[in-house]
């Protein structure tokens, strides 16, 4: 089946991971619940896709995740008492969450890698492209990415991946790209995609983060990809055997991102997240600026 000229309408979330660098936070709430400023980060992931008119998500779950079912569902006795309290915005808030799209879900099973919760979105998705965001990227709403990675997908019928920029010595903590420029494009042709290589042994420092748009040529492959690095079913691996192969649906590209991103993947990180997007809200930042000074000040001393 041709996939020319379809366009992109799905989103998948894999969200079944168990967050065990939050714990003990995560023993009993998804990580993707955990807040960051004053939403649950699967909240900005979701907002990105419906931004894009990504409005049909699937969100790939496992065992102990039911309150993002709950997030993004209607409560009507919470609404009515925010009503009758004449609280507005905080009314609004909470139904902005419940109105973001059509979300569906459905288990993983088995913990077997981000290859595997990509292929429990077969039946959903179909044979149409779709993209892919993973909960620990979160990128600004102010900032153009996976429009121009959909873009990329209908222009080349293959399948797109991001990439950022890294410190060569950080390279080890990410998939990395061996591209190759495309002459009068903006984007990049991936040759190679290798799973956390060694620094000396890095292609480049162009590492892959969470958004990928995907052909379902993908599927196929990942129906045979055997366990990867962990003894896990690697996106990767399906990935590179798309790169290197010919035919409908094959060739990987690559755009880079040089936009603001949030990673909240670990402790660090996710407090690095909160406060940069806190300093930004028009609510806390100006609060949040005229403290910060004095009280680095003060580390100091």
């Amino acid at each position: 089946m041709n996939t020319t000229n379809q366009t992109v309408r799905k989103a998948v979330i894999p969200a079944a991971g168990l967050g065990t660098r939050f714990l003990p936070a995560t023993k009993a709430m998804p990580k993707e619940m955990l807040p960051v400023v004053d939403k649950p980060a699967i909240q900005y992931v979701v907002e990105e896709a419906v931004k894009v008119g990504l409005h049909d998500i699937l969100m790939i779950t496992g065992r102990n995740k039911r309150a993002l079912e709950d997030h993004f569902d209607r409560v009507p006795a919470l609404e009515a008492t925010l009503a009758d309290k004449g609280e507005t915005a905080k009314l609004s808030s909470i139904q902005a969450a419940s109105n973001l799209g059509d979300i569906h879900y459905v288990r993983q099973g088995d913990p077997n890698g981000l290859g595997h919760a990509v292929l429990r979105a077969k039946q959903h998705v179909g044979y149409e492209p779709f993209a892919v965001l993973l909960g620990d990227d979160l990128i600004d709403a102010r900032d153009e990415l996976l429009s121009t990675m959909i873009e990329v997908q209908a222009k080349t019928g293959g399948s797109v991946v991001a990439l950022i920029e890294v410190e060569p010595s950080q390279i080890s903590a990410y998939g990395c790209a061996d591209i190759q420029e495309i002459d009068g494009e903006s984007y990049v042709r991936i040759n190679e995609l290798v799973e956390k290589p060694d620094v000396e042994d890095a292609p480049s420092n162009l590492a892959v983060i969470g958004r990928y748009v995907l052909h379902p040529a993908v599927f196929e492959v990942l129906e045979r990809t055997g366990p990867g690095r962990g003894g896990e079913i690697q996106l990767t691996d399906a990935l590179q055997e798309l790169a290197a192969g010919d035919g409908e649906g094959h060739g990987v590209y690559g755009v880079v991102f040089r936009g603001r991103r949030y990673d909240t993947g670990d402790k660090l990180s996710y407090l690095k997240a909160c406060v940069q997007l806190a300093i930004d809200s028009d609510d806390l930042g100006p609060g949040l600026r005229e403290w910060l000074p004095g009280f680095t000040a003060g580390l100091s001393h």
